[in-house]
């Protein structure tokens, strides 16, 4: 048999050939997997585009008609930090760094897809985001963003935000204030203030401190006074002969003592001899 014959493929091959290349096709055309934290968009080429009246694709194998597409989002908590310049209420420059914790609303994808698409950070987010920066930090002094009024500022910029994009088929979680930059000129000045303000709140804690120890001590003088007076009035020549008494009826009683009682001492009280 010679070489040309050989290579000959057997009637009817080609068209089987032909076939399987275009099951395999049809095959990785027809199939999506959705990975962890993802959703799928179904957009049919013959039924209308993107389907906005039924759920995403869920994560796992799906089969769809070759002729349509699944576009996936990430459906996970995503972060966005943006670093933006605003102006504080009496005009000064401020470099405000914040982040955004945000999700996509997966029962509203489809919507999201159709309206805004995957670029829905640049066309909707970050605007929103940076607009209601710069109308809250407008509303405050740099020593109150730099200092005591962060947490409003925080809480103030997530509703005015939320406010925007809540229409948006985008879900807002959170926004921090990670960082506030003052002109130099102006932090200088104020972290001396609250230094100064350090300094005084310190010296009224250490003065109201003083104030109650002299008068704990004036409390307690007068108690002992009180009581001295009173002991001191209580205490009659009849007591204090009694007293007496029953001391040396104690020390007679001691086996370690030798008491002598001879005559009586000032104001009637026995004479004590012991062993010295």
């Amino acid at each position: 048999m010679s070489q040309q014959q050989q290579l000959q493929f057997p009637k009817g091959a080609l068209p089987l050939i032909f076939l399987g290349v275009l099951l395999v096709i049809f095959i990785s055309k027809s199939t999506v997997t959705i990975e962890a934290g993802e959703a799928g968009v179904l957009w049919k080429r013959f039924g209308g585009g993107v389907v906005t009246d039924k759920p995403a694709l869920g994560e796992g194998f799906h089969l769809v008609a070759p002729w349509n597409n699944v576009i996936v989002y990430e459906v996970r908590q995503q972060e966005l930090t943006e670093k933006m310049k605003v102006l504080s209420s009496n005009g000064l420059d401020i470099l405000l760094e914040a982040t955004a914790w945000y999700q996509p609303k997966t029962d509203e994808l489809g919507k999201l897809h159709q309206t805004k698409g995957k670029d829905y950070l640049d066309r909707v987010l970050k605007p929103a985001m940076r607009s209601a920066t710069r109308s809250v930090v407008g509303r405050y002094t740099p020593e109150q963003i730099y200092s005591s009024k962060r947490d409003i500022i925080e809480n103030e910029i997530y509703d005015e935000t939320k406010k925007i994009i809540d229409d948006q088929h985008i879900q807002l979680n959170d926004v921090l204030v990670r960082d506030v930059t003052l002109p130099t000129a102006i932090k200088d000045a104020i972290e001396r203030k609250l230094g100064q303000e350090q300094e005084s709140l310190e010296y009224e804690f250490r003065l109201e401190k003083a104030k109650k120890e002299a008068e704990k001590q004036r409390i307690e003088a007068k108690g002992k006074a009180d009581a001295n007076t009173i002991l001191s009035a209580s205490l009659t020549d009849k007591i204090l002969t009694d007293k007496g008494i029953e001391a040396t009826l104690k020390l007679s009683e001691s086996p370690n003592s030798k008491v002598i009682v001879i005559g009586s001492g000032d104001g009637g009280m026995p004479l004590i001899l012991g062993n010295n």
